[in-house]
């Protein structure tokens, strides 16, 4: 005998019965706190940081800036308010910090001294100023900012009458990408380069033309700036193509250092002014390829890679005192570390557990500065807790808050254990990890949820996740896997879907839930399917290859790669994850687009996805779901209104995501013989 059960629709309205909970539970999504861009003094002594909190009352994300000690004393607030503060970047000297803020309803850059704690407001522009740098005598700030341009449209029309309503006139568009995820559609204009003295005053712009500039960096001198872009012609088919330029702050001659097929970035200037380290890698149209460390002298001569034949990516890379190293990012089977890279390709972990700052599900996302003397801070997670701040001298390291502790002090989170198994399909070792309900019991037979990682070239790992941790706490064991395809186990196995996705990631997936099912607490007949993005097309892949799972959520998926590289707003898909367009290998697209599958499925399935998601389309979601109908298939289609891909940007939408999951999931979960 089968039944309905209604255990997580009860889990949802839990607050309604009980005043107290020990369950970890849907609203308390809104009193999660982290910490974000820790930004250590250049004597080492303080840190700088942003406090993130949420507000229940506007469903708005709000951020402050605080100090502590790098010792963890006299952790205080520098700033307060329902407001966002942001950025801060210390000067040279390390009396003063800038930061920005939109507390006077734009945001603008503002300076603080330190000591005095006195700030005034620097800037007073138009568009939101990025990606500030000091100078090195600390008298000017450089920065990049969107300039508009205005461009008449060729479409002509008649005047209109004296108090006429017309619509609004029609918007003209030649380029090739013309709208962002999170963005909307764009504005004309590219961001430039400025200056601006730390005195005030007007910001001068020392950019043109029809091209993005990236972050500013200073020459020890003052007298240069270096930045990234991709200055050709024809840069618009080529994003993945830019250069390591110099620019003339007094003349305005701009000088290009790099010069080859591929991304050059992230410029560093060694303290002694003679090298730049940079990142990059030479461009194979690869679905995955490693993020290498260069070196070249500050004129562009002598370019060498010294990260060597490591196969991680490098990121966020500072130099030491000395100029003989660099402290930099990377992930490892899952997990995110700071290490240190000799100039002769000689590597040192110092510490790992680094992120925390992607809230919802367990992805890489994490930052950390470093003095120059090897001192550093650093965004630092576990399982059970998102970004807490950190610092750390070799390999010497120590937690310096626990912001959630109020919360979690009181409520009980799951358990998370790591496990590796073999692929069905090639006996590769593959990494996933077992959220168990609080309060576990091996005896018992639990539910399965097989949640699944987007990008598909990402990682999930060691690190806090509220959306995995709501799933335990209404009783669900949930599986998270990083399949092939996954970052941090090297470009080769990165590449084991490289145009081939969705492809064997699926045996990956199913044997992780085979391996699940046999230490005997998981009930095989209650198996349930979810994930978003490249997680969404494998929720719809899975189940167009297999009906072992009761229920899907597909969320914000790809559904027809024919039709989505046309209206994406990432405008290199084809040539990246496929052997040529879709009008002349249409048969190489379709038999690997889920919707292809549709036949096959009767699985309940819901598709969920963002109004505003230019990344992945809502046509993707309408089509699937529109086909499913048509096949009588029991399917329903969530809109969240506002939404782009980022749909936990909104407290409140990560809240109706998971509700949305739970209450599909719980209409087919079932009760056997054996459990009654």
């Amino acid at each position: 005998m089968k039944a309905l059960i209604t255990f997580g629709l009860l889990c949802l309205f839990i607050n309604d019965f009980a005043q107290t909970s020990h369950k970890f539970e849907l609203i308390d999504v809104f009193d999660i706190e982290y910490i974000s861009d820790p930004q250590i003094s250049p004597n080492g002594e303080k840190i700088v940081y942003v406090r993130n909190f949420k507000d229940i009352m506007t469903d708005r994300d709000y951020s402050n800036l605080w100090i502590v000690n790098f010792d963890g004393t006299e952790n205080r607030p520098l700033t307060t308010g329902n407001q966002n503060d942001f950025y801060p970047r210390w000067s040279n000297d390390g009396t003063k910090i800038i930061y920005k803020s939109g507390k006077d309803g734009s945001v603008q850059i503002y300076l603080r001294w330190m000591e005095s704690n006195h700030e005034a407001k620097l800037s007073n522009v138009q568009f939101a100023p990025n990606d500030i740098s000091w100078s090195p005598d600390d008298k000017y700030l450089a920065f990049n900012m969107f300039v508009p341009k205005s461009t008449p449209s060729p479409i002509k029309l008649p005047p209109k009458p004296p108090n006429a309503e017309w619509n609004n006139p029609p918007v003209y568009i030649d380029r090739l990408k013309y709208r962002a995820n999170g963005t909307g559609y764009l504005k004309q204009g590219n961001r430039q380069l400025f200056i601006i003295s730390t005195e005030g005053g007007s910001p001068r712009q020392i950019t043109s033309g029809n091209h993005d500039h990236g972050a500013p960096v200073w020459s020890t001198h003052s007298g240069n700036l270096f930045f990234s872009a991709n200055l050709r012609k024809d840069s618009e088919y080529h994003p993945f193509n830019s250069e390591i330029y110099r620019i003339n702050i007094q003349t305005g001659s701009i000088d290009s250092l790099t010069n080859r097929y591929g991304p050059d970035f992230n410029p560093r200037i060694s303290p002694d002014g003679k090298h730049i380290a940079y990142l990059g890698f030479d461009d194979l149209k690869q679905a995955y390829q490693i993020t290498n460390a260069y070196l070249m002298d500050v004129d562009g001569e002598k370019t060498q890679l010294i990260s060597g034949d490591f196969d991680r990516d490098v990121r966020g890379i500072c130099w030491n005192k000395d100029s003989k190293g660099l402290y930099f990012l990377y992930d490892d089977q899952g997990n995110t570390k700071i290490a240190y890279l000799t100039l002769t390709g000689k590597i040192t972990d110092l510490t790992n557990n680094v992120g925390g700052l992607s809230l919802g599900r367990p992805y890489s996302a994490g930052t950390f500065t470093a003095t120059p003397k090897g001192k550093y801070a650093y965004t630092l997670t576990g399982t059970n807790h998102p970004a807490d701040l950190a610092s750390g001298e070799q390999s010497n390291t120590k937690r310096l808050t626990d912001y959630n502790k109020d919360l979690f002090s009181h409520k009980n989170l799951g358990d998370v254990e790591e496990i590796w198994y073999k692929s069905s399909y090639d006996g590769r070792n593959i990494q996933a990890w077992i959220v168990k309900p609080p309060d576990f019991d091996s005896d018992l037979k639990y539910p399965l949820i097989l949640e699944i990682h987007g990008g598909p070239v990402a990682n999930y790992g060691t690190r806090f996740s509220a959306e995995m941790q709501l799933y335990a706490a209404c009783g669900y064991v949930v599986l998270y896997v990083n399949p092939r395809g996954s970052t941090s186990y090297g470009q080769e196995f990165g590449n084991l879907i490289h145009q081939n996705y969705p492809g064997q990631d699926y045996d990956d997936l199913m044997s992780g839930v085979d391996a699940v099912i046999e230490k005997g607490y998981v009930d095989e007949k209650n198996l349930f399917v979810t994930g978003g993005s490249g997680g969404g097309i494998l929720s719809a892949w899975i189940i167009g290859n297999t009906d072992r799972f009761n229920a899907a959520v597909v969320v914000k998926p790809i559904t027809n790669w024919y039709s989505f590289v046309f209206y994406t707003d990432i405008v290199f898909w084809a040539s990246r994850w496929f052997s040529d367009y879709p009008w002349k290998v249409p048969d190489e697209y379709m038999k690997r687009s889920p919707i292809s599958l549709v036949d096959n499925v009767t699985t309940p399935t819901m598709i969920l996805t963002g109004e505003q998601d230019f990344r992945t389309p809502i046509a993707e979601s309408e089509q699937y779901y529109t086909a499913l109908k048509l096949r009588k298939v029991e399917a329903s289609l969530v809109r969240i209104p506002d939404a782009s891909h980022s749909i936990a940007s909104r407290p409140s939408n990560l809240i109706a995501k998971v509700s949305a999951i739970l209450t599909w999931f719980d209409q087919y979960k079932v009760v056997t013989d054996m459990d009654e």
